[in-house]
């Protein structure tokens, strides 16, 4: 009996050319849509970078340029010279590391003790964590004001790190993943001796890798750029934070014109840190996220 090894072609039929064709568009109109939005996000950047190496009258005359004519560097040597600028750097790194550290050790501790302790009002307790989450921030700028002057941490280091050193959206955060934990780890290290702190500090902890490093990056990013806050803790120049100080840059506190250069230029530098620690932690967060769904 003969079997054939070679069967010709089938050739593609009407509909099959149409539906690869509408494939085709449907691929082609969604890659354009994702560059269009993606240049619309990124030019203002561009705009901004331009700016920063542009002489005063051609960021004047040409403001929405991305091309410097020509490159100049006076914007950037007048924000270290003219300016603040060291002072609000220093000011800003010192109260972002405080309260990044002290926002991942006391959410971490709050999230854990929502998903496993149990106590009279732990539901009410997490029920109030959301809400708070609902409340816009600038409900609270005249009570945290009142409060700070009351406790006497107006115009000081500690009112810009304490009020932050919590937030709710960090202990929703660190509880979510907590609680996706198997309690059968906590178990085999209790009855090995571990106590409550014991088992969350050196078993639970160190597998929230993934969880720490997002509320990592949201904690830096947030507590860097943290403007209203500031706005209400202190009022002493030698206080400020960046965006503080950028912000007195912009009101016109250096005089007359636009001094776009100097003003991007010092917005460009602010840039850089977030930048930096989005890009460094995201790596670990992305190659630990994918190492978790493998081993699941």
């Amino acid at each position: 009996m003969a079997v054939l090894t070679d069967r010709p072609p089938v050739a593609a039929t009407p509909g099959r050319r149409r539906r690869a064709g509408r494939s085709l568009a449907s691929r082609v109109l969604g890659y354009a849509t994702l560059i269009f939005f993606g240049l619309v996000f990124l030019y203002p950047f561009v705009i901004q970078l331009g700016n920063s190496f542009k002489t005063e009258p051609d960021a004047a005359a040409n403001p929405l340029s991305p091309i410097p004519d020509p490159v100049s560097l006076a914007g950037f040597e007048r924000i270290f010279a003219g300016t603040n600028f060291p002072l609000w750097l220093g000011n800003s790194l010192l109260v972002t590391v405080l309260v990044t550290v002290g926002r991942v050790f006391f959410d971490s501790l709050a999230g854990y003790a929502l998903a496993r302790l149990r106590f009279r009002g732990r539901a009410g307790l997490f029920a109030l964590v959301v809400a708070v989450m609902a409340v816009p921030p600038v409900v609270l700028l005249i009570p945290k004001f009142l409060v700070l002057n009351q406790l006497g941490m107006y115009n000081s280091y500690s009112g810009l790190v304490v009020p932050l050193l919590a937030d709710a959206a960090g202990v929703f955060i660190m509880k979510q993943f907590f609680e996706s934990v198997p309690v059968s780890v906590e178990e085999a290290a209790r009855i090995d001796g571990a106590s409550v702190f014991r088992t969350f500090w050196s078993v639970v902890l160190p597998m929230a890798k993934p969880a720490l490093i997002t509320l990592t990056i949201l904690s830096f990013q947030g507590s860097w750029n943290e403007f209203p806050h500031s706005l209400v803790a202190v009022q002493d120049p030698d206080l400020f934070t960046l965006p503080r100080g950028l912000a007195d840059l912009v009101s016109g506190s250096l005089g007359k014109g636009s001094q776009y250069p100097l003003k991007l230029g010092a917005a460009l530098l602010a840039t850089i840190p977030v930048a930096v620690i989005f890009v460094v932690f995201q790596r670990y967060f992305v190659r630990d996220a994918n190492d978790g769904s493998d081993k699941g």
